[in-house]
């Protein structure tokens, strides 16, 4: 089965938008997918929840519960999220809840929560899920200034436990990026000896013009 394990460099650096986009390009191409994010926090914030944009990028049908196990309405770190709601995440019951995901589907896009060290509970951090589920990892990060830091941290931690980093994705990028973006982008390849695309700021409510989306014929 395809899959991709999506993290990021921190909250706010486009992890959910690469993980739709991922989720997007490969139904187009006409697998089944099916996607999967082990907390969701922050629904008391106005907007589109993650799992939502996931679903809807995906076209599918799983339900809140299928895509994640776990959602909470303060915009906290998902243990955090858990002791405030009274509980504790179970990483048993992500595990087994993103294992269920996949089986029935010919492809799986997996969003984190956060960053790699983020714990989802006391000893159980968001990388421990990712070397769990085996997927490579494509990392979300910022193209602007301090981002060079920031994903190379990520890339040795995930390297450090054993995972495969498949792409750095920096979003959003812009249309006439500046000498320090161009510099990012080519030294996080250098130094990280990893592949780094860009993903320009999209259009959430139309799917139609993402990248990898079939575009209809002209007439």
């Amino acid at each position: 089965m395809e899959g991709i394990f999506v993290t990021g460099t921190g909250t706010e650096v486009g992890k959910t938008v690469v993980a739709a986009v991922a989720a997007n390009s490969l139904a187009a191409s006409g697998r089944s997918v099916a996607v999967f994010k082990p907390a969701v926090t922050g629904l008391d914030e106005p907007g589109e929840a993650d799992h939502e944009l996931l679903r809807r990028a995906s076209g599918s049908s799983q339900s809140d519960e299928e895509i994640a196990p776990y959602r909470y309405g303060p915009p906290a770190s998902p243990h955090l999220a858990a002791e405030m709601a009274g509980e504790q995440i179970d990483p048993a019951r992500v595990l087994a809840g993103a294992s269920a995901a996949a089986a029935g589907a010919e492809a799986f896009v997996c969003e984190g929560v956060g960053g790699l060290l983020v714990p989802l509970a006391p000893g159980y951090l968001v990388r421990d899920l990712a070397v769990e589920l085996e997927l490579p990892l494509a990392i979300a990060a910022a193209p602007s200034l301090g981002t060079i830091n920031h994903t190379l941290l990520t890339i040795e931690a995930a390297r450090a436990a054993g995972l495969r980093v498949a792409v750095v994705v920096l979003t959003p990028w812009p249309d006439s990026p500046s000498a320090i973006e161009e510099s990012n982008r080519a030294t996080i390849a250098e130094l990280g000896e990893v592949r780094v695309e860009t993903l320009p700021r999209l259009d959430l409510e139309d799917p139609g013009s993402w990248p990898g989306s079939p575009r209809p014929p002209r007439r």
